[in-house]
């Protein structure tokens, strides 16, 4: 299962990002929100909150593999530079521009899915020290699941703030720089070379790799110990 790719000035430009990788960040996008919002919407909520923290670690680790078997334009060899890359790239004032991710733009992209899968995977652990508890409490003690709750609290705050700066960044390159990156996401178009372009999405192998992780964290969640409040 492919999608073609058009060169055709008329639909915005040349296909740059692939349909798993967009359906990936506008997911991520939904299931960090809601996980926010039903985490201070009280403890009638935490079912929600967990699994759209489910939903976030499943999404966040197929990004990662994406990033070394999907299209070009997503493999982190693709667009991951040294210090002295990023360094030319901001003395260039942005120039020239990569067809995938900039060197700047790549150190927010693993920065954000580094910070997302710690978010994810210590969330398997807490508590919220009242009645409810993340599917591994019953793998670590008390003690331990205390500190990563502590942890999974520090890390939100870090996530929280570099998320704004994300935001911050989207709206200087859209209404100052005037670089449509919201558009370019949502159709995966944007004006590139020729030769820049990609030439499908591997739509088959994406969703084999979504639905193998899906199942490990379903297995791994109904082996381990319940977690009930006997256990406070």
């Amino acid at each position: 299962m492919s999608t073609a790719t058009s060169d055709a000035p008329g639909r915005g430009g040349r296909l740059v990002w692939d349909l798993p990788l967009r359906l990936t960040h506008w997911l991520l996008v939904f299931t960090v929100a809601g996980a926010w919002a039903t985490h201070y919407a009280g403890t009638q909520w935490f079912e929600w909150h967990e699994r759209l923290g489910y939903a976030t670690l499943v999404l966040v680790a197929f990004r990662i593999a994406w990033g070394f078997v999907g299209t070009r334009h997503a493999r982190f060899l693709n667009f991951l530079r040294g210090p002295g890359r990023v360094a030319e790239y901001l003395r260039n004032r942005g120039r020239p521009e990569p067809a995938g991710h900039s060197p700047v733009g790549a150190l927010s992209v693993v920065a954000l899915l580094g910070l997302l899968l710690v978010q994810a995977a210590t969330g398997l652990f807490s508590n919220d020290e009242i009645a409810n508890a993340g599917p591994f409490y019953g793998w670590v003690s008390q003690q331990t699941s205390n500190r990563i709750t502590g942890f999974h609290e520090t890390n939100s705050n870090l996530l929280l703030a570099l998320l704004g700066l994300h935001l911050v960044a989207i709206a200087w390159y859209s209404f100052v720089a005037r670089k449509p990156l919201v558009r370019a996401m949502l159709t995966g178009r944007k004006d590139v070379p020729p030769g820049e372009s990609i030439e499908g999405s591997r739509m088959a192998l994406a969703v084999t790799i979504l639905v193998a992780l899906a199942v490990a964290l379903a297995l791994a969640i109904r082996a381990a110990p319940e977690a009930t409040i006997a256990l406070f």
